[in-house]
C-alpha cells in the first residue's frame, strides 16, 4: 500500500523515476526481509536513486529499522515488444480513421 501511494506522489514530480519503478514488484519475505523484483538493470538505476527516501519513509511508517532489502532480477514478467512502423501506424489509424484512407491513396511503405 505504500508503495502505490509513494508511486502516485512521484507520478508527476518525477515522471521519468515513475515510468522506470512502476512495474516493481515488492513482496514480503518476513518481518526483516523485503524483496524487490525489478525488470531492467537501466530501471534499477533509476530506482536506486529514490529507494533511500523510499524505504526510509516505509521503516519509520511501520517502527521496524531492520529491514533488509533484497534485488532480484524478474526476468519471467520482463516484455520484449519491437514496435515496427506498420504497428505505429496502426495505432494512428485507431485515433484517426482518415489516415487508412490516406494509406490506400498513398501507398505507403511501412515495411
Amino acid at each position: 500500500m505504500e508503495w502505490n501511494l509513494f508511486l502516485k506522489q512521484i507520478q508527476f514530480k518525477q515522471a521519468v523515476v515513475f515510468n522506470a519503478v512502476k512495474s516493481f514488484k515488492l513482496h514480503k519475505i518476513d518481518e526483516t526481509n523485503i524483496q524487490v523484483l525489478y525488470p531492467s538493470d537501466s530501471a534499477k538505476v533509476e530506482f536506486d536513486k529514490i529507494s533511500g527516501e523510499f524505504f526510509n519513509h516505509f521503516k519509520r511508517k511501520v517502527l521496524n529499522y531492520s529491514i533488509e532489502i533484497d534485488y532480484k532480477k524478474d526476468v519471467q514478467n520482463l516484455k520484449i515488444e519491437v514496435v515496427t512502423k506498420k504497428k505505429i501506424f496502426e495505432k494512428f489509424i485507431e485515433k484517426n480513421p482518415l489516415l487508412k484512407d490516406l494509406d490506400d491513396l498513398m501507398k505507403f511503405d511501412l515495411s
